[in-house]
């Protein structure tokens, strides 16, 4: 039988520590402190034989993690593009943990299913794409590229007379993907798993903003016959800026290529009256990816892979076999989008930090942080010496130093400085051969207030540095 008082006072001592994390994050350092060592030194205790409370190991727990947690949490985390974890969303997600369910059919999980079911329609309504496309609940970005990047692998053969799915790729005709030439690494990541060699892809030229070239884009696709694959992007991880849909999508749709768009936390601005001409076209894809643990603070993990044609999604994620039939008529089974069987209940965390936002809630987040990176970047352009590199159009702010131009040894001196000081969790880029300092804002805790406390410890490691 479960101890279930063991289990009241290991959730009470996890709570406990939880709520003193979120609620001391402002006076702790905003780096990890704890050495690898160190951290190996609490973690590597003997494993015992028969075991031990469970208040006690998550007593150990918290005291072995402590100065090795990042502060992503906190409003002073601009290192990437991440989350701060909707409270709402880790209520539902320790419920989700402790109900314990299997996604993959649902006949597992009923509730499980219908929550992703629910919660899909609602962000298809949110990011205003096709009510009738399917949604697939999976880690985060990358694996929903890989995801819609598979199907579209085999729908531009199917579209040719190749059977992908019976037949494999040892004969299959040659597919060309395009990608812009600053596409993210971790589509090329996905490329590769897939099969398709980056020396095979066809790179499209980018403006200085890193936005797809549509006349290159037109040149190259005149060079291209048989199936192809254009992987768009909306929201440059340095810049923030978005290929030009309303361009490039259809001039690809015209020679019969399949447009994926990389959209891991751009496509949010789809979400927003104000930012939506910055995605103008975009719904005309035929696929996208989108994450939930970035700009809408559900908890790791969380990741959508939106396919415009749910017929060709299912035809190449779906299981099958005689022990895993469901009732009829019922509800979706999630294993049918996604390369899993056996998975999280991804959807009750989603479902409730969506409910907790509302739907002002989630577009006021976007709004606000983009607010708050034209005013970081009005600010330190007052400031001689220090360069804002791009147009700051969404929520990334990339900044260089140097007295008569961006210098490399200037911009890495101002970010140690930064890091010495332990007041923002700050990084470290490169883009277009320079050295940058990328501001990433994203927390929901994240106010104007604390950009101006960042802006005035940038200004002045630079007048110390300069």
């Amino acid at each position: 039988m479960p101890n279930l008082l063991d289990f009241e006072q290991s959730l009470l001592t996890a709570v406990r520590a939880a709520v003193a994390f979120r609620g001391e994050g402002p006076k702790i350092p905003a780096m990890p402190t704890s050495s690898a060592d160190e951290l190996r030194a609490r973690f590597n205790r003997p494993l015992d034989e028969d075991g031990r409370s469970g208040p006690e190991v998550i007593s150990d727990l918290i005291n072995a993690a402590a100065g090795g947690l990042g502060s992503n949490t906190q409003s002073n985390f601009f290192a990437w593009v991440q989350g701060s974890s909707h409270p709402t969303g880790v209520a539902a997600d320790l419920l989700t943990s402790a109900w314990g369910q299997n996604a993959g059919l649902y006949a597992m999980s009923p509730a499980a299913a219908i929550a992703e079911e629910v919660a899909g329609q609602w962000l298809l309504d949110l990011l205003n794409l096709p009510a009738s496309a399917s949604v697939a609940f999976t880690t985060g970005a990358t694996m929903a590229n890989f995801i819609s990047l598979a199907v579209a692998r085999s729908e531009v053969l199917r579209r040719i007379g190749y059977d992908l799915e019976q037949d494999g790729m040892a004969g299959a005709p040659p597919v060309t993907v395009m990608v812009g030439a600053e596409t993210h690494s971790s589509v090329l990541s996905d490329l590769r798993h897939l099969g398709f060699g980056e020396r095979n892809l066809v790179v499209i030229a980018s403006d200085s903003q890193g936005r797809m070239s549509s006349s290159n884009l037109k040149a190259r696709l005149n060079q291209i016959s048989g199936p192809s694959i254009l992987v768009a992007q909306a929201g440059h991880i340095n810049t923030g800026s978005f290929d030009p849909f309303n361009e490039i999508i259809p001039l690809a749709h015209k020679q019969g290529a399949w447009v994926h768009v990389d959209g891991a936390f751009g496509l949010w601005a789809n979400a927003v009256p104000r930012l939506k001409h910055l995605t103008q076209g975009v719904e005309l894809a035929d696929s996208w990816s989108v994450d939930g643990h970035k700009w809408l603070q559900v908890p790791y993990d969380a990741g959508f892979a939106i396919v415009r044609d749910a017929k060709a999604h299912t035809r190449v994620m779906r299981i099958t076999a005689s022990y895993l039939k469901t009732e009829a008529n019922a509800g979706r089974n999630p294993s049918d989008y996604v390369p899993e069987l056996s998975r999280r209940a991804r959807g009750f965390a989603v479902w409730a930090t969506l409910q907790a936002l509302g739907r002002r809630g989630a577009r006021n987040l976007v709004l606000g942080h983009c607010r708050c990176a034209i005013h970081l970047a009005d600010r330190l352009r007052a400031v001689p010496g220090i360069h804002v590199m791009n147009e700051v159009v969404l929520n990334q702010v990339a900044i260089s130093f140097g007295q008569r131009g961006p210098s490399d040894e200037s911009t890495e001196a101002v970010i140690a400085k930064l890091r010495q000081q332990d007041q923002h969790f700050v990084l470290g880029a490169r883009w277009r051969n320079h050295a940058i300092l990328r501001i990433s804002i994203t927390s929901m805790l994240t106010q104007l207030s604390d950009i101006d406390t960042l802006a005035d410890a940038i200004i002045g490691a630079w007048r110390d540095a300069a």
